[in-house]
């Protein structure tokens, strides 16, 4: 269950940092999409933690 949930918000939080970072460049994108993972699977981390 674990690992499905760091999958998800990796997915998500990667998916997020794109679009955010998309309109300013392709090099802008990728780190946002980099920062967007790790913040995806922190959140996921945290859900876990608190909720299950």
């Amino acid at each position: 269950m674990q690992k499905l949930f760091w999958t998800i918000g990796a997915t998500v939080g990667g998916w997020a940092g794109w679009a955010l970072g998309e309109p300013m460049g392709m090099m802008t994108a990728a780190l946002l999409s980099a920062v967007g993972t790790g913040v995806g699977i922190y959140a996921a981390y945290r859900i876990i933690r608190d909720y299950f």
